[in-house]
């Protein structure tokens, strides 16, 4: 275990020895390391005025040095070092992430790296950015760097590059999330859904339990994970490693098939006692009443009537009563208590040339949703062949919201993309917080991904949404709900947003926004984060297999400039395999690319099994 302390001005000669092995592991010439040296001697009074630190471990072995530099908003990483036996070890990150950390703390917006060129692979990783060459010098490494451009080569003066990274401190929203720390994860997706009693969703809740994964990522730092099914241990050493993770603990396979996870975890009271007596703040996916025996928190009645569709509907319209948001418009809506009552509503509307949205009450990511056309009624054989095929009970009918150029099929407006959703939370205090908006993938009603992160969201959409979003939160808070909340929008491609419903429980894109937090306090602001709930594989795979195609994935975004982090592994072992990933980069260039390796990669794995 690495810690990371201030050093002491008595340690100055042993620490420029370190510097001085470091610089000479990567093979430069005794001439060029005696120009060097007056440049990367540190003196007494250089250790607090350079902000020098070093990393130990815990017998109080010296392993490495580094520097923050010069006062805000502007600094410069001037060393960082490592014992040339320990280079390999993760030393270099544990430093420059604590740099980082300083960096964000003291204000500093810019931190300017002049790197060795050995050292280049090693801040790329770290997600810096490199801008130019900037000709010879000692540079701040090579010492944590795993290699890379030799340069002019070890015998004489090799050119610096120049990287840049914007340090950030955590964002004020998951500060007030989580109260800024960690916090337990509980991944109760069954049981939250189980509460609603909705043909649509699956009454063993089996593809929950997968989603049940993601409660990796409900905060952007986990002390621990309980999970309903058993998880692969690589998985949860590779996510810990992408998102620099240490000492998070995973209480997995606790249930066989009922969706309870907290009355499995009250079931087990030297667990329940470990988690819930730590002092953490227990996070789940959604609140239930068990989870409110859990956590000793007062279930309120009703607490959850938003989740409604039609309750929801009911809320947009007061909201837009009063006529301060010109920029929303809130499509029609009927409900029909049986499936012959929407028939005939479907069939006159059908008759009309309108396209019809139906919907069951309730239901996760589109379960429960289809977009009816015309054509689409005509070519099944009329209205009630189309609704013989959905759930029994009630149903709600309404207006589809489309372009005017899209004759009735679901496309992305002239003016940018046409699903999109609000996050914010209400804490127990009652004040609401606008986490921000993103950009859903949807088809044919069904949520199959989002992003998030700067520019994202068009700017014609971007003060509408939050504005309502932020409305919405407010009457939220009013009715006694605590916790996430989303509102999903659909575009008309006319610079108009409909709200279509509320989700009061994390979701996939409050998942993206937890990661994107995490990655800019560990390389820097900008990140754009995309998850994509599920990706083909071309095989069912085992474990071990499973492991390596990860760590080629990690491999490979890299080689983009990107991030891949594995969300939910345990659809690999279905008899339809397939996996939930997140990628991350700062151009919506790269992450394109990033995910268009990831799905080829993932089908790719079938050829393995094929004739040669």
């Amino acid at each position: 275990m690495v810690k990371v302390r201030a050093a002491r001005p008595a340690e100055a000669q042993d620490l420029t020895g370190l510097v001085m092995r470091s610089k000479a592991h990567w093979g430069y010439d005794a001439d060029f390391l005696a120009g060097c040296a007056e440049e990367l001697r540190i003196r007494a009074h250089d250790v607090p005025a350079r902000r020098i630190v070093v990393a130990e471990t815990e017998r109080g072995e010296v392993l490495g040095v580094a520097s923050l530099e010069g006062p805000p908003p502007l600094a410069v990483l001037g060393l960082l070092f490592v014992e040339p036996s320990a280079i390999g070890r993760g030393v270099g990150r544990v430093l420059y992430r604590d740099v980082l950390r300083r960096a964000a703390e003291l204000g500093v917006r810019r931190l300017v790296i002049d790197s060795d060129p050995h050292a280049t692979g090693f801040y790329r990783a770290m997600g810096a950015v490199a801008t130019a060459p900037v000709g010879p010098g000692a540079g701040t490494g090579p010492g944590p760097g795993p290699g890379g451009d030799p340069g002019d080569g070890p015998g004489g003066g090799s050119a610096l590059v120049r990287f840049e990274v914007a340090p950030a401190p955590l964002a004020d929203w998951a500060r007030a999330w989580t109260g800024g720390g960690r916090a337990v994860h509980l991944g109760n997706v069954g049981e939250f859904n189980a509460q609603f009693a909705d043909a649509t969703l699956d009454r063993e809740q089996r593809p929950a339990h997968h989603y049940a994964c993601l409660a990796a990522f409900y905060s952007p730092y986990p002390a621990a994970l309980v999970l309903p099914r058993a998880v692969p241990r690589g998985w949860t050493e590779l996510v810990c490693r992408q998102l620099g993770w240490t000492g998070v603990e995973v209480y997995d396979g606790l249930l066989d098939g009922d969706p309870g996870l907290s009355d499995a975890v009250r079931a087990r009271p030297a667990l329940a006692a470990l988690l819930t007596g730590a002092g953490l703040p227990l996070v789940p996916w959604g609140r239930t009443r068990p989870f409110g025996r859990l956590a000793d928190r007062p279930w309120r009645a009703g607490e959850l009537r938003y989740e409604s569709k039609s309750a929801a509907h009911g809320l947009f319209g007061r909201i837009l009563a009063d006529g301060g948001h010109p920029e929303i418009v809130l499509p029609r809506q009927w409900r029909a208590d049986g499936r012959w009552t929407a028939a005939r509503m479907l069939s006159a509307r059908t008759r009309a040339g309108e396209s019809t949205v139906v919907k069951s009450e309730h239901g996760v990511g589109g379960s429960g949703t289809t977009v009816l056309t015309p054509a689409r009624v005509r070519a099944a054989g009329g209205a009630r062949a189309v609704l013989r095929r959905l759930p029994r009970g009630p149903l709600l009918l309404e207006e589809y919201v489309g372009s005017p150029s899209d004759g009735g099929v679901e496309t992305a407006g002239s003016r940018g993309p046409r699903d999109l959703t609000y996050d914010g939370f209400v804490d127990e205090a009652g004040n609401v917080h606008e986490v921000g908006g993103a950009v859903m993938d949807v088809a044919d009603g069904c949520y199959r991904g989002a992003t998030v992160g700067p520019g994202v969201v068009p700017e014609w959409a971007g003060k509408p949404l939050l504005a309502f979003g932020a409305a919405v939160g407010r009457e939220l808070a009013d009715s006694g709900y605590r916790g996430w909340f989303d509102v999903d929008f659909v575009a008309d491609g006319q610079g108009r947003l409909a709200p279509t419903e509320t989700n009061l429980r994390l979701t996939g894109p409050s998942i993206a926004f937890m990661v994107a937090a995490r990655l800019d306090v560990l390389r820097g602001a900008g990140h754009l984060v995309r998850i994509a709930d599920r990706v083909e594989l071309g095989a069912r795979l085992p474990e071990a297999q499973l492991d390596e195609l990860c760590a080629a994935l990690v491999r490979g975004c890299a080689e983009l400039g990107a991030v891949f982090v594995p969300a939910i592994p345990t659809g690999a072992f279905e008899p339809a395999p397939w996996m939930g990933v997140l990628v991350a980069a700062r151009s919506r260039e790269v992450l394109d690319a990033a995910e268009v390796l990831v799905r080829a990669e993932a089908l790719a794995v079938g050829a393995m099994f094929g004739p040669p």
